[in-house]
């Protein structure tokens, strides 16, 4: 267990790091970002496959592609959030994820949900509001519906994963969505193309790694620990990603603000438990 919790505070802290740095680069249109974000991973993902003998096309294609199209919309809706609000405020939003993709699994896969998990949920989207109501200027409103919709869309990913399931490697579909984000993301960029001067090429090399890295070891803490002990502590991230955010970039949060994130926190981390009981 010991092992699992390192592993989770290593993915928390690459994740916050990925955030730092894509709020840092103000001089990059976020489809830039999105770019340097998916071509960074590539340098681990195909290098893997190959290495494995794993095919790069996979086999259920289409669902790994409309897998990659609703990741890259939630990845860049994300991106564009934290241009707007606090770094920690659009953390929090994105995590409840979980609830769109309860509601979808709900009707799409037919699955069952307890009923106190309802109760967990409400919690959470009673920050939601609290953050929604409090932070009423119109960049803060333009700020959280962009996180909210982000939200929406990983919620997505959550269904076309299960969907998926063991049929394709991890790493294959992790590989499709880095190559359709990164074609579409430089597609997207060439009109407003900002080439890099200096450390600004470290810095957006670097986002594929946090995000690779982020990623393989929350991967990792899942496989050697308890996931209703392990899965809350990517929430992790919001506290890091606050505290950086008020160091870093003298980002404010009101009293009210951090009630919301620490409801959202909270009935995030009890429907976890809850579930996988």
């Amino acid at each position: 267990m010991k092992k699992a919790i390192q592993y989770m505070i290593i993915s928390a802290l690459a994740f916050t790091f990925l955030n730092v740095f894509v709020k840092s680069l103000n001089n990059f249109s976020v489809y830039q970002i999105v770019f340097f974000r998916a071509l960074g991973s590539l340098f681990f993902t195909i290098p893997f496959l190959l290495k494995n003998k794993i095919s790069l096309l996979g086999n259920k294609r289409g669902l790994m592609i409309m897998r990659s199209v609703v990741g890259l919309i939630s990845m860049t809706l994300f991106f564009m959030s934290i241009k707007y609000i606090a770094m920690g405020t659009a953390v929090s939003l994105r995590y409840i994820a979980p609830i769109f993709a309860t509601f979808f699994a709900l009707f799409i896969l037919k699955e069952k949900i307890k009923p106190i998990q309802w109760f967990f949920f409400a919690i959470a989207f009673a920050g939601v509001l609290i953050l929604k109501g409090f932070d009423d200027s119109e960049v803060e409103i333009v700020g959280v519906l962009l996180a909210l919709t982000s939200a929406l869309f990983a919620g997505f990913v959550y269904i076309f994963i299960r969907k998926i399931g063991d049929a394709d490697h991890p790493v294959v579909i992790v590989n499709y969505f880095m190559i359709i984000s990164a074609v579409i993301g430089g597609l997207l960029s060439i009109n407003n193309w900002v080439t890099p001067v200096g450390q600004e090429w470290l810095i957006l090399m670097s986002l594929g790694v946090f995000g690779y890295f982020a990623q393989l070891y929350m991967t990792k803490a899942m496989q050697v620990g308890e996931t209703n002990q392990v899965a809350p502590l990517k929430y992790l991230e919001v506290i890091f990603t606050i505290i950086i955010g008020l160091v870093w970039f003298k980002e404010v949060y009101t009293i009210w603000s951090i009630v919301g994130v620490l409801l959202i926190v909270s009935g995030l981390t009890l429907n976890v438990i809850t579930k996988k009981k």
